[in-house]
């Protein structure tokens, strides 16, 4: 790749989740990316260990889907999304239908992941409306978890940076706790086989507590993600599906990281063994080649919702960009690619080495814990003595140094190669995050 010039003033843009001091000072600059790698201003190819944002799944500059959008921006760059629809949109919706299990089965276009949980809060309630409930308008999200960033998402949310710097969002919420226990699972590979009822008492407490009648829906990551890989024990996701279907309350599944192969199944439904009311989806949808996210509803909810009103509007809400059809064209030429270039058994059959790599990493001074659920791995860093977060970032810049890109989340550390990923690929990887973590200070 030809050396791209430096911009001249980088004061005008305003980074999302960024120190922007930190990296105006010594910016990162990417000008492209083909395969496994990007390529800097400056001249560097850096390999991607984190799928872009877990949303490359397929590797950047897939062919056939930069060949999908060229196409039809040169048919049809823009239609309304009310009123009217094109026909890929009723196409890649029965295509990501066909995948999740049991009667989920109606797909809702959005654009973004926090868009999906938005539309998923407000279905779960619209749905109890329709059926004479409408009293039940409370959500139950989970420590930790990650919804994005709209005020439904950071409400239900549970990191505390993400929620503390903007008032109280939606009220009548509450969490309940982290399904991890660091003192007795770390280092724990795949799923901790410990009673799931240690954590979902409190479930079970919170529910008491407000009564059933006024509690909409659940909603959780099936792997824990954005905070750091963190995996459910064993059994959990099967008994929070029995006491949401006990008491009424709509279970939903936030699969924008693991739908569409990480865990080496098309979604962390199929994958264990878990049918929820509701699923949130986005990032590999489409390779993140055009902004795209997606609700998919069981039979029973978008029944219910449709047949309470008998003309007109059913649910008043969605995007100016549902279902764009660059977004579509990009999304049906990956899902052909997916099927095509067996992307759930590559995740499948890489696991096991990718495990053993995560694992190889224990014994690092600076490492506590280690994680690991199909292509998706976490690590834990002991904090620096300067402070908390500090290590992380350190790993994550000597990463860079290194030709690597990782993921850092305070002192915790995420690696999720591209599904497309080779066995050299992975020892490539874990090469160059070994190196780094030795340079720490």
């Amino acid at each position: 790749m030809t050396e791209s010039p430096m911009p001249n003033d980088l004061s005008a843009y305003w980074l999302p989740f960024t120190a922007n001091k930190a990296f105006k000072a010594a910016p990162r600059l990417i000008t492209g990316a083909e395969g496994q790698f990007y390529f800097t201003a400056d001249g560097r190819r850096i390999r991607d260990a984190f799928s872009g944002m877990w949303c490359s799944i397929l590797g950047h500059g897939h062919p056939g889907i930069t060949e999908a959008i060229i196409a039809q921006a040169k048919s049809l760059d823009y239609s309304p999304a009310f009123n009217f629809a094109t026909p890929g949109a009723f196409e890649l919706a029965s295509k990501v239908a066909e995948q999740f299990p049991g009667d989920l089965e109606h797909v809702f276009f959005t654009n973004s992941g926090s868009e999906a949980v938005d539309t998923a809060l407000k279905m779960a309630l619209v749905y109890h409306r329709s059926r004479g409930e409408g009293t039940r308008t409370r959500f139950i999200g989970r420590v930790n978890g990650y919804h994005g960033v709209g005020f439904g998402g950071i409400s239900v949310g549970g990191m505390p940076n993400n929620r503390k710097f903007f008032g109280l969002g939606l009220p009548g919420v509450d969490h309940m706790p982290f399904p991890y226990d660091a003192s007795l699972d770390a280092y724990t590979r795949g799923q901790p086989q410990r009673d799931p009822m240690v954590y979902l008492r409190e479930l079970e407490a919170i529910i008491a507590l407000h009564d059933a009648s006024s509690i909409a829906a659940v909603i959780v990551e099936p792997m824990i993600g954005s905070a750091g890989v963190f995996v459910p024990p064993q059994g959990y996701l099967a008994k929070l599906r029995e006491i949401t279907a006990r008491h009424g309350i709509l279970l939903i599944f936030d699969e924008v990281i693991t739908g569409f192969g990480r865990l080496g199944a098309a979604n962390g439904a199929t994958f264990f063994g878990v049918t929820p009311d509701l699923c949130t989806m986005a990032k590999g949808i489409n390779n993140a080649a055009v902004p795209m996210g997606a609700v998919i509803a069981s039979r029973q909810v978008h029944d219910t919702i449709i047949n309470a009103t008998p003309t007109g509007i059913e649910f008043f809400h969605g995007y100016t960009y549902s279902a764009h059809p660059l977004a579509v064209a990009s999304g049906l030429a990956a899902q052909q690619a997916i099927r095509e270039e067996g992307l759930y058994e590559n995740v499948a059959a890489l696991t096991p080495l990718f495990e053993d790599a995560m694992h190889s990493l224990r014994g690092d001074p600076c490492v506590t814990d280690v994680r690991n659920l199909g292509l998706a791995g976490g690590l834990t860093l002991a904090p620096h003595p300067d402070g908390p977060g500090l290590r992380g970032y350190e790993l994550f810049t000597k990463a860079y140094e290194r030709g690597i890109a990782i993921r850092a989340n305070g002192d915790t550390i995420a690696v999720a190669p591209i599904l497309t990923s080779t066995p050299a690929d992975i020892e490539e990887i874990f090469d160059l995050v070994r190196q780094s973590l030795r340079a720490l200070k």
